[in-house]
């Protein structure tokens, strides 16, 4: 099975939990997609071209993301208050292998399930109003005046190093008053949602974007705690709250493919034969990892062993999440034809 590969079938944009009537699931032909069910879950997936994401430009790929969201929200604005993202570009050929998504990962769906009831995500971007007047004031600190005044002790022309001294210490200056804020805002926000996570900001002007996990009956703070963040701010930051969203930034799930030439590769490296378990190659890393660690084995030959060695274990340990637990204190096969059969499994987006 090759998620994104195929040059059509069905793109999974995530997974709902079952509990509304046969009638809301219809509805959701009104926005063009439609659900696939097994057990207690139904995956909402609508009728797609593949698309090879990793060949897309940075424009392209936006607006891609951009239509997965919204349609997200729209399925969430439904009334599917509760819905996994799934990673933009997950598609499958066919319903059966959508089934096979929803068995193969089902015990964590419904795990995630069970944690994200009644909670939804919202982002808050924080900006400067005026950038321009807090360079003007950190121009003005006594850390700029004092290598000003060293620059014109020296009684040369200012050189293209003195330039970039300069511009060192005020980008310094502006990454710790934007981290001063930034704190300020985090612990604001701590206090009023279940968890929070800060996203990559785009340039200096941006203090901050942070996603906020918030339960639903906790989300009419939000405003409140914006308005006291802008008083004791000085409303010099611009505030953009975007939500309720899903929980896209906690909560969305990747498939995970494996291949058989990577599985052949580590077994290989960990010693492993066909018929391994848990145990066995826990035991394996172990011994190589003592043999070849660098502390006892410092040479060029031994960390590149050390090495291989770490990244056999990784795919050994991906692939036992593909394995049954039931079968992982057993022996299973690492033959071609059972890690076909477990060539997948459901993860976390990191």
């Amino acid at each position: 099975m090759e998620f994104g590969k195929q040059s059509h079938g069905l793109y999974i944009f995530g997974v709902v939990p079952n509990y509304l009537g046969a009638e809301q699931f219809r509805k959701l032909s009104e926005i063009g997609v439609f659900s696939i069910p097994f057990q207690k879950v139904s995956a909402i997936v609508s009728k797609s071209d593949a698309i090879d994401y990793k060949q897309l430009g940075t424009e392209s790929l936006a607006k891609l993301l951009v239509d997965h969201q919204t349609t997200l929200e729209r399925i969430m604005n439904m009334g599917f208050s509760t819905i996994i993202p799934m990673r933009l570009g997950t598609f499958a050929t066919n319903t059966t292998e959508v089934i096979k998504i929803l068995e193969k990962g089902y015990d964590l769906i419904i795990s995630i399930i069970q944690k994200v009831a009644n909670l939804i995500e919202y982002d808050i971007v924080a900006t400067w109003g005026d950038f321009g007047k807090v360079i003007a004031e950190l121009g003005s600190s006594p850390e700029v005046l004092e290598l000003k005044r060293k620059i014109e002790m020296s009684g040369n022309n200012i050189t293209q190093a003195d330039q970039m001294s300069m511009g060192l210490l005020v980008k310094n200056l502006v990454d710790a008053k934007n981290a001063q804020c930034a704190a300020k805002i985090t612990n604001a926000f701590g206090s009023i949602c279940q968890n929070l996570k800060q996203h990559q900001v785009l340039n200096d002007q941006m203090v901050t974007n942070t996603a906020l996990l918030m339960d639903q009956q906790q989300a009419s703070l939000l405003e409140k705690t914006l308005d006291q963040l802008d008083e004791s701010l000085n409303g010099e930051l611009n505030f953009k709250m975007v939500g309720p969203l899903p929980c896209y930034s906690f909560y969305t799930v990747e498939v995970k493919e494996l291949y058989f030439d990577d599985i052949e590769a580590a077994r290989n490296e960990l010693g492993l034969a066909v018929s391994t378990s848990e145990k066995k190659i826990k035991q394996a890393y172990l011994e190589n990892a003592r043999q070849f660690h660098p502390d006892t084995n410092s040479s060029d030959d031994g960390t590149q062993k050390f090495n291989r060695v770490n990244r056999a274990y990784q795919i050994m340990l991906d692939y036992l999440q593909s394995v049954k637990p039931a079968s992982r204190e057993e022996l299973f096969s690492l033959e071609p034809d059972a890690v076909t059969e477990n060539s997948f499994f459901l993860k976390l987006k990191e």
